[in-house]
C-alpha cells in the first residue's frame, strides 16, 4: 500500500518518467535472464508489477483530468 501512496504523489510527467525506467530495467532483467547471469528471478515480477502498478495510477490520474477538463 505504501507503493501506492507514493506513486499518488506523483505528477502524470513523472509516472511516464518511471515506467520508462522500468521497463528498461525489466529489458536488462530480461536480458541477464537469458544470459544465465540473473541472481533472482522474482525480480522479474516485482518489476513487471511496478510497472502495471505504475500504469495504472498514471491511466487513473489522466482519466481524473479529463474528467475535470470536461465539466469546465
Amino acid at each position: 500500500m505504501r507503493k501506492t501512496q507514493e506513486l499518488r504523489g506523483n505528477s502524470p510527467e513523472e509516472l511516464e518518467k518511471k515506467v520508462l525506467d522500468l521497463e528498461e530495467e525489466l529489458f536488462n532483467l530480461r536480458f541477464q535472464a537469458k544470459m544465465g547471469q540473473l541472481a533472482n528471478a522474482l525480480q522479474l515480477r516485482v518489476v513487471r508489477r511496478a510497472i502495471g502498478r505504475t500504469k495504472t495510477i498514471l491511466a487513473e490520474k489522466k482519466a481524473e483530468a479529463a474528467a475535470s477538463a470536461a465539466t469546465k
